[in-house]
């Protein structure tokens, strides 16, 4: 679509975007807010049903001299710490079977992934700059309009979507041009030919060799209209568009569903007491 086009457009969803945005604004240093919604209903859902999931629970009581998660040392965990293995056996072979990539791509739409923990760092080398995309996972799952309450008889849940705030930079030499974006709760409805934002731009700003508490940053909500969609219209020609966002919100769910499952094999291990 032509830019001029997409330009026009954000204009006249400029005062949408201003409401879209209010109470998105974070720093770069200010830590993100817990969700309230937990995974309980994983666990609610269908945990209980999963094919082998009895099995691996029977198979944790077949030795009546050793603790219930067989470690052997039955005197030597409480009470608590059995029925915590005991759930934690079932539910990670839950969130196993709810697993749709097993395998984490290396690369998303040409950035080459690298993970650390919770923090993840796309990178992307264009002719004479590096764009360079981090987000964190931690508190970035949500549920996907989770519509009344769980009936325990049936197996369907709510699909867990991770939308991270994430962190663009547009690094040229030593100077970075930075945006702090974040995906919106409730995108505009686009019909026809409209062009619809699913995320919006909370902050940018401009410095040289590191960034520090010094540098100067604007809030996206005042920026002028006009300059917030060239802004836009900028990390789309970056490649930071409609489509990248998506792809980025996949890939993240992948990743925190896989960092969330390996969270329960090490608390398993640890309360078992093989860390």
């Amino acid at each position: 679509m032509n830019g001029l086009v997409k330009t026009a457009q954000r204009v006249i969803q400029n005062c949408v975007k201003n409401t879209s945005l209010t109470g998105a604004l974070v720093s770069r240093t200010q830590a993100p807010v817990k969700r309230d919604f937990t995974r309980g209903i994983w666990h609610m859902s269908c945990s209980k049903r999963l094919d082998g999931v009895a099995a691996s629970s029977t198979l944790l009581h077949n030795h009546s001299n050793t603790c219930s998660c067989g470690c052997g040392l039955k005197a030597m965990h409480t009470k608590g710490e059995r029925e915590l293995v005991e759930f934690l056996t079932e539910e990670i072979v839950a969130e196993r079977k709810a697993q749709k990539v097993k395998t984490l791509p290396k690369d998303v739409d040409g950035f080459v992934v690298a993970g650390d923990g919770a923090e993840v760092v796309l990178t992307k080398q264009l002719k004479d700059e590096v764009v360079k995309i981090t987000f964190n996972v931690n508190h970035t799952v949500d549920s996907d309009d989770l519509e009344g309450e769980v009936q325990p008889d049936k197996q369907e849940f709510s699909e867990m979507r991770s939308r991270p705030q994430f962190e663009v930079d547009l690094v040229r030499g030593d100077t970075t041009l930075g945006f702090t974006c974040s995906y919106l709760n409730e995108p505009p409805p686009a019909s026809g030919d409209e062009y619809n934002d699913i995320f919006g731009i909370d902050e940018v700003t401009i410095y040289k060799g590191e960034w520090n508490d010094k540098v100067y940053a604007v809030a996206g909500d005042v920026l002028d209209g006009y300059l917030y969609d060239l802004l836009m219209n900028l990390l789309e020609e970056k490649g930071i568009s409609n489509e990248f966002a998506q792809k980025l919100s996949d890939f993240s769910t992948a990743y925190e569903h896989a960092a969330y499952i390996n969270l329960l094999e090490t608390v398993s291990k640890f309360t078992i007491g093989k860390q």
